[in-house]
Order: C-alpha cells, then sequence, then structure tokens
C-alpha cells in the first residue's frame, strides 16, 4: 500500500512539469486524483485538453485512477468544479495542491495593470478559490491537507518579476492564515518553493555570466524530485506539519525561517530622522539584507 492509499487528491496545474510530476507520484502512492489543467499558454492564453488528458491517461495506464478537469483556478466556479469532480468521481477530497501558474514578466516600470492583474488572478486568488471550495469537506471530516507553492522569487525576491513574487509572498500568508483558522479543525497547510527546469523556469534569461550559471543549475534539477514532499505532507505521516515554508533542490530539503526581528534599538527619549541617520544606521548596517539579493545568493553553491 502507497502513502495515500484511499485518498483523493487534487492537483492544480498537472498536465505538464512540477503538477504532472505530482499528479503521476500521488496515484503511484495510492491516490484517486484529479488532473486539473485549461492547458494554457505559459502567458495565460488559449486552452487545450491535451495536457490534461495526457497525464490522465498515463496514470490510469499504470494501474491508477484519474480524472481531467479543465478550469480556470481563477474563476471561483471553475475552481469549485475541480473539488466538485474530485467528491462526485471519487467521493471525497483529502489534498489539494495549489501548483497551477503562469508568467508574465517584465521590469517593474514597464509592467502593465493587465499583466499584474493576470498573475495575481491565477496565483494568489487561485490558491483561495480552490482552498476555499475544499475547506466544507475538510471541516466536516475533520482533516485534510493544502500544499500551496510558493517561490523564491516571493521569498527572497527576483528580476522583472513583480506581479509573480507579489503573488507567492501573498501565497505564504494565505497559507498561514488557513494553518491558523483551520487547526482547530485538524486541517494543515504548508508551502513549497520549488527549484526545478519547467516551462516556468526556461524563461529565466541568461544575459551574464552569473545569469548563464544560474540556469544551468536549474537545468540539473528536474520536477519529479518535488513530488515526494507533497506526498508525504498529503499523508497522514505528515499530521504534526503545518503552518511550514519548504523549498525542494534537487536532492535537499530546505525548511525556510519565517521573518524574525534580526536587530533592534531603543532610544527612551523617542527617535528623529537625523537620529536614526546618524545612530540607528550604523548600527543595523551590518544586518541589511543586500539590496541586489536573488535566490543565486542564498544559494550559491551547486544543487546536491
Amino acid at each position: 500500500m502507497g502513502m495515500l492509499e484511499g485518498k483523493v487528491v487534487a492537483v492544480t496545474g498537472a498536465g505538464r512539469g512540477i503538477g504532472r510530476e505530482i499528479a503521476l507520484l500521488c496515484a503511484a502512492e495510492g491516490a484517486a486524483v484529479v488532473v486539473n489543467d485549461p492547458g494554457v499558454a505559459q502567458e495565460g492564453d488559449g486552452g487545450d485538453a491535451g495536457p490534461a488528458d495526457t497525464t490522465v491517461a498515463d496514470i490510469i495506464a499504470a494501474g491508477g485512477r484519474a480524472h481531467a478537469n479543465l478550469a480556470s483556478v481563477s474563476d471561483p466556479r471553475g475552481a469549485a468544479s475541480i473539488v466538485d469532480d474530485a467528491v462526485a468521481k471519487f467521493g471525497r477530497i483529502d489534498a489539494v495542491v495549489n501548483n497551477a501558474g503562469i508568467l508574465r514578466d517584465g521590469i517593474w516600470h514597464k509592467m502593465s495593470y493587465e499583466d499584474w492583474t493576470a498573475v495575481i488572478d491565477v496565483h494568489l486568488n487561485g490558491a483561495f478559490n480552490v482552498s476555499k471550495a475544499a475547506t466544507p469537506y475538510f471541516r466536516e471530516q475533520g482533516a485534510g491537507s493544502f500544499i500551496h507553492f510558493t517561490s523564491t522569487s516571493g521569498l527572497i525576491g527576483n528580476l522583472g518579476q513583480a506581479n509573480y513574487s507579489a503573488a507567492k509572498l501573498g501565497i505564504v500568508g494565505l497559507s498561514q492564515s488557513i494553518a491558523l483558522d483551520m487547526a482547530r479543525a485538524g486541517v494543515r497547510s504548508n508551502c513549497i518553493a520549488p527549484f526545478a527546469w519547467s516551462r516556468m523556469t526556461a524563461s529565466i534569461p541568461a544575459e551574464t555570466d552569473a545569469h548563464t550559471q544560474r540556469v544551468e543549475r536549474l537545468k540539473t534539477m528536474s520536477a519529479d524530485k518535488i513530488a515526494p514532499l507533497v506526498v508525504f505532507l498529503a499523508s497522514d505521516a505528515a499530521a504534526e506539519v503545518t503552518n511550514q515554508i519548504f523549498a525542494v533542490r534537487k536532492n535537499e530539503i530546505v525548511l525556510f525561517s519565517k521573518p524574525r526581528p534580526v536587530r533592534s534599538m531603543t532610544k527612551t527619549e523617542g527617535w528623529s530622522a537625523q537620529s536614526i541617520a546618524d545612530e540607528l544606521l550604523p548600527a543595523f548596517r551590518s544586518d541589511f539584507a543586500r539590496g541586489d539579493e536573488v535566490s543565486a545568493h542564498v544559494f550559491p553553491y551547486d544543487p546536491i
């Protein structure tokens, strides 16, 4: 018996890349899987049933159970249909994997409102919509696992991704609130920041030697490395794990800290702008994060 025997898992964005690998492993571990993917282009345009249908066919061919759902997670009714399909086809819903995403990268001063809202709608609003739809079932059965995909673009920062970074850090806040609000109902909520070469990361520019090295590192990290942590978090073995932020970098699993105070300074008579410049700045300067920091500065070593 697999770790997810008898469970039903919904995976968004499961037609390609990381989502597909998650769906395949969940099925191999015994879960029935709702494979959600509208088959849009990386920017969110178009639509194609092929990716979802192919993943479902591969699961069934391997002896598993799966159902394709083509809805957009950005539409509340479409998101609800993912959970409805799980219950209608397989009788219940035990875990939701919020993996769906699009990219509309652009340097900040050129980013349009349309590109901002399109990315927020899929990543952040999509995670809200699907999670909200599953919540009544989780509450009724006194158990359930939300697994949200964040990114180091949000946790650390990245060039040309203000929309994506904001959405991904927003997902962390959403996950934390769900974990706190739903703890009494036995429901868990965690985040994963994946390092993997996929259609999403293939858009990273390689304009400098540092960028090229970063891309080459990513190419060594395959999407299937992310799936085992998802299976664990969806399983009963992770009953004590909630309100956490993980990252997977090839064969390395990282636990991220949440923001915590680094240094404080008190002036009993109160601060003025000038005293901040004269006293606080020199005291704090050594603990400032670097202004140009990206994930390559935090993870400068080759994937293990």
